[in-house]
């Protein structure tokens, strides 16, 4: 038997971050242990999360039946329908403890070449046009992701790139209307904006196809709109890529399985993250190899990040070489 444990893991954000969804000062998620192997889930309100319920769901469950961390498939299958992120938490976990028992990375029992991982964006949240613009200044990063969705919009992006050449991406967080995102699309490339994530709500499937027929050059990704790859296959032909996200498919298991169908309708993949430590991002950036598009940047927007693993030279991504997903608590890291 394996049994589960949780605590809460309140982390504090260095600026205000704010989207179309809202706003926060602080995330509010939950540690998951199983024997040495350790997980995150992020309690993301707009998807339903809260930290109250990721903790029932893993109370209920309990412990999983085996002792054998080698049979993945066998123990998630295990789990109950119910909170992606809790699963996420216990699956990172499983992966965590297999890594270890082994003694080898993630990546390489994955049999995945880190040299391959894509540079990361930093994301600039919604503010007024002059504060974003200063931050992207200060960030000095090459490949920037801006987040939009209201009036300001362009304000914001003629501030932002006067202030840096960076790369630039868009985030509308399905906060933009058929008429807005169709008026938006053909301006893009004049701020040089190289991909728009979910500029429609979710569920307008029809609205996202037309969005891609109008053929503007810059690919459109699904992001709240795709949890798990039967959200993918649906969204063939309608977007141009997808985003995928350990919180949304539950964990490791079902993105790759979400990464291999987007492969399969010839869709690009965007690996990201919700505002985690470095337990959850680590844990992502194993799979950064398989993708085109990087957006881990969690643990840059938190002040007290108790883990260390994952660690960023400018926009470039570094896998740790310790088994499992490589993180340790900041206290024993040498």
């Amino acid at each position: 038997m394996l049994p589960i444990t949780y605590a809460p893991l309140t982390l504090e954000l260095r600026t205000t971050f704010r989207i179309a969804h809202g706003a926060s000062d602080q995330r509010h998620n939950v540690l998951v242990r199983i024997a040495e192997g350790v997980g995150e889930a992020a309690a993301v309100a707009y998807h339903g999360e809260t930290p109250a319920g990721i903790m029932a769901y893993l109370a209920a469950v309990g412990a999983l039946q085996g002792d054998d961390p080698c049979l993945l498939e066998e123990l998630l299958a295990q789990l109950p329908p119910g909170s992606q992120a809790a699963r996420a938490g216990v699956d990172i976990a499983l992966h965590d403890l297999w890594g270890q028992r082994l003694g080898q990375p993630l990546y390489r029992l994955l049999g995945l070449d880190p040299a391959r991982i894509p540079l990361t964006s930093f994301t600039i949240a919604m503010d007024t046009p002059e504060a974003m613009a200063e931050r992207a200044r200060e960030a000095g990063l090459p490949l920037l992701k801006i987040k939009v969705g209201s009036e300001e919009d362009a304000a914001r992006l003629a501030a932002i790139r006067q202030a840096t050449a960076a790369r630039l991406r868009l985030d509308a967080n399905a906060g933009w209307s058929r008429e807005q995102a169709e008026a938006w699309l053909p301006r893009l490339a004049d701020f040089g904006i190289e991909l728009l994530e979910q500029p429609l709500p979710v569920g307008d499937l029809e609205g996202l196809r037309r969005l891609r027929a109008l053929k503007t050059g810059v690919p459109i990704f699904a992001d709240e709109s795709v949890k798990t790859a039967r959200d993918v296959a649906a969204h063939a032909g309608a977007v141009d890529g997808v985003v995928i996200k350990l919180m949304k498919t539950g964990g490791i298991r079902e993105a790759l399985r979400a990464i291999h169908t987007a492969r399969a309708h010839d869709m690009q993949v965007m690996l990201s993250c919700m505002v985690e430590s470095s337990v959850g991002v680590t844990a992502a950036a194993h799979l950064a190899p398989l993708c085109d598009a990087v957006d881990l940047d969690g643990p840059l927007l938190v002040k007290n990040d108790p883990f260390e693993g994952l660690r960023y030279e400018g926009a470039r991504l570094l896998l740790p070489d310790r088994p499992g997903i490589g993180v340790v608590a900041r206290h024993q890291a040498v």
